[in-house]
Parts: C-alpha cells; sequence; structure tokens
C-alpha cells in the first residue's frame, strides 16, 4: 500500500520520505555531514534517456514515493513512485545509480539476501526481479497472484519468495522456480497487510491481516504458531470509523527480540517480544502517540524511532527503562535529527491530508436478506387490504357477504 511518509533504517543511515522526496541523514553523533536529497520528480529527464526505443512509455505521475528498502547491507537503497518508476541508488557514497520503469505501480518492494536482485511486487498481483548489478538491466516476471499484492519477502538463505495478497493468502515459492510452491499461509480473514521473516529466527514469520490480528507462522509447514488479536488488547476505544484496524509495518529489534507494530489509523504502536524456546509472542505493552504515525522502524543501538506529523516533534525515540519502553526526554542525538527534518518540513506537508488507510481494501458485505424479508411483510398485508376490500364471488357469481371477522379466516 501506498504511505503518503515513511522512514528506513539501516545501520546509522536513516532515510526519511514525504511525497516525491526522501532525505538521508546520519544518527551518529559525530556525524556532521548534510543530508542527501533526492526529488524524484528530477528523475524524469534520466528516465527519458535511459528508455530504450521499444521501452514502455513513461506514466505521468506526480513522482510521490510508494514504498523504498535498503539491502541488507545498507550499501543500496531502492524506491518506486507513482510514475511507474524503480530508483536505484548506492549509499556510500549517495548516488543515484538508475532509474527504470515498471509495468504497473507498485505496493512492496525488497531486495534478495545476497544483493543481487530486487524484487518488486505490483498491484496486478505480479513481482518482477530486476539485476542489481546491473543498475540498467529490464526486469524479469517471477511470479504471479490472481489479486493485488500488498507485501513481499525473502528468507534470508534466498531459497524462498513470500508474497501476501489482497484475498487473505501468504505463499510460500521457491526462489530458483517460482512456479514451485512450498506452502500457502493460511488464516487470515481479510486481506493481508504485511509479512516480516524474523531474522534471529528465519523459520518464523509474522504477518498482519485487516481482520486485526498479528499471527506467527513457521512458514514452510504453512503452520500457524500463534494468533494474537489486537483489538482485545487496545487500552482505549478506537475512533469513530476506525473499529477495523491493519498493521502497516513490523519491525524487529534482535537485542531483546521485540516486536513493534504499527496500525493503520490509530496512533498507537504495540510491542511484543518473541520468546524463542516456546516459538510464542509475549504482548508487553503499547505505546500511544498524540499526533499521527506515519512510520517506525528499530535502530540496533538506539532503540525505537517513530516519525510523527508534527513539525514541533517529528521524531521520539523510545528505548526501554525499567522494563518499559519509553520515549527519550532530552537526546542530543534526537534534537539533532530531529533538526535536520523539521529544516526540510516542505517536503512532508502534502502528507498530512493524505488518505493512506485500508479502507478500499475490506470486504464489502452486503445484508440482503432483512431488505427481503421487510419486502416481503409489505406484499403480503398489501394482498390481505385487497382481500378484505374485494371478498371472493360466492356460488350465484355474486360477491359474498361477509360476517364480521371473517374476511381474516379467508386469508
Amino acid at each position: 500500500m501506498a504511505s503518503s511518509a515513511g522512514l528506513a533504517l539501516c545501520g546509522q543511515t536513516l532515510v526519511v520520505w514525504g511525497g516525491s522526496r526522501f532525505l538521508a541523514t546520519s544518527t551518529a553523533s559525530s556525524d556532521e555531514v548534510s543530508p542527501f536529497i533526492y526529488d524524484c520528480t528530477a528523475a524524469e529527464k534520466m528516465s527519458q534517456e535511459n528508455k530504450g526505443e521499444d521501452g514502455p512509455p513513461l506514466v505521468q505521475g506526480s513522482g510521490m514515493i510508494l514504498a523504498s528498502t535498503f539491502s541488507k547491507s545498507g550499501s543500496y537503497f531502492a524506491l518506486t513512485d507513482d510514475s511507474k518508476r524503480l530508483i536505484l541508488f548506492r549509499t556510500k557514497p549517495w548516488q543515484c545509480l538508475s532509474v527504470r520503469t515498471v509495468v504497473r505501480r507498485c505496493t512492496a518492494l525488497t531486495f534478495t539476501a545476497s544483493e543481487e536482485k530486487v524484487l518488486v511486487a505490483d498491484k496486478s498481483g505480479d513481482v518482477y526481479s530486476f539485476p542489481v548489478l546491473e543498475p540498467h538491466g529490464g526486469g524479469r516476471l517471477e511470479l504471479g497472484h490472481l489479486s493485488m499484492l500488498l507485501d513481499v519477502a525473502v528468507s534470508p538463505d534466498d531459497c524462498f519468495i513470500l508474497t501476501a495478497d489482497r484475498d487473505e493468502k501468504i505463499r510460500v515459492s521457491w526462489t530458483v522456480a517460482p512456479h514451485s510452491i512450498e506452502s500457502f499461509c493460511l488464516g487470515h480473514t481479510e486481506f493481508v497487510s504485511c509479512i516480516f521473516v524474523v531474522p534471529s529466527h528465519p523459520e518464523l514469520l509474522l504477518s498482519s491481516s485487516g481482520d486485526c490480528t498479528l499471527r506467527l507462522w513457521e512458514y514452510r509447514r504453512g503452520c500457524q504458531l500463534q494468533c494474537c488479536h489486537l483489538a482485545s488488547l487496545r487500552e482505549s476505544p478506537e475512533p469513530q470509523g476506525h473499529q477495523r484496524f491493519a498493521a502497516s509495518r513490523i519491525v524487529f529489534w534482535c537485542q531483546e527480540s521485540c516486536v513493534a507494530l504499527l496500525c493503520d489509523c490509530v496512533p498507537v504502536v504495540y510491542i511484543f517480544q518473541l520468546d524463542a524456546l516456546s516459538q510464542q509472542l509475549v504482548y508487553k505493552q503499547q505505546l500511544s502517540f498524540q499526533h499521527r504515525v506515519w512510520d517506525v522502524a528499530f535502530e540496533e543501538t538506539q532503540g525505537l524511532w517513530v516519525l510523527q506529523d508534527c513539525r514541533e516533534a517529528p521524531l521520539v525515540l523510545c528505548r526501554p527503562m525499567d522494563g518499559q519502553w519509553q520515549p527519550v526526554a532530552e537526546s542530543a542525538l534526537l534534537e539533532k535529527v530531529s533538526d535536520v527534518l523539521r529544516g526540510n518540513w516542505a517536503m512532508m506537508e502534502g502528507s498530512a491530508g493524505t488518505d493512506t488507510s485500508f479502507s478500499s481494501l475490506y470486504k464489502a458485505t452486503f445484508d440482503n436478506m432483512t431488505s427481503y424479508l421487510k419486502k416481503k411483510e409489505e406484499r403480503l398485508q398489501q394482498q390481505l387490504e385487497r382481500r378484505r376490500r374485494s371478498p371472493p364471488p360466492g356460488p350465484n357469481g355474486q360477491a359474498k357477504k361477509m360476517r364480521p371477522g371473517e374476511a381474516a379466516l379467508s386469508c
């Protein structure tokens, strides 16, 4: 799903994007390098130059960023926009390597663990792979679903491609032969909004859905290990109109096996801990915020970064203190990174009023029976009234005179 703004972290490199622009800066306290800023609308000329004579025509869009991701080592960064472009960057130092055209607008993307390919999932249900070492190489169709794909992931050994779609399915396919399906993870009753392979336990998969659940799977067997109902964990009632919600981001902190879950439309981040021995999720707490939360990401050395819709405090840094995650009150590092973002807040202004909820993905429900029974009752009443006004004829063809109460019996 397209998001209005996003946050990505790898090592000590932090990327914040909004609208058509993103900025990359360092979270290292000693690093005073100026942030790298890129505007996707400036990529149009480059993409025209890179397009072959028989290449697909470019789609005119606003350049709004739809999805982004780092490679495992952080050496590469990729994003897609609403002009159907895949833009690849080298991060050390920052440099745009290529602008390639994709077939349809993308919903999610990820690098393979080897960093040889970037996988792009789109709205039509297809996954294409694009080479990284050949930055201008064309895309190759790897697999397809019959419905919109909402997320894509790879196993840490690159053996499997995992895809989640609007029709409640999680498919586990072999990378070398994507037409060969290892398993399906079935159990969600609404669209699967995001999936995440646990780095420290590569056999486990986390998934969330519009059915307000977080589920833990042993994905090769398609076996569900646990289902957590998020609605039952809410410490305060949902805002009016948001009784249904789905996770827009799942992130993991290896230090303490913590899982943070950001939910769509509600300014709440759920914190779980993964128990490796029992292979179960243990609910710990929820962090509530006064402003709309756009995205979250863990940094292994610092804690949980939260990007919110507030110019005065665009970033919140949370750390575990006395067994509970809490926002850091004062931090020179937080202030330094926030200052960079405040100085470039113009790129976030278009994101404030953007509706990026999953509301359009829920199944439509129709209550035809109530309407049918109501109309049936109306027809019976009309027939009864007509019979009362026009009694049936007698034996000689004349209307039979009916005694009081006889009309009702005749019906």
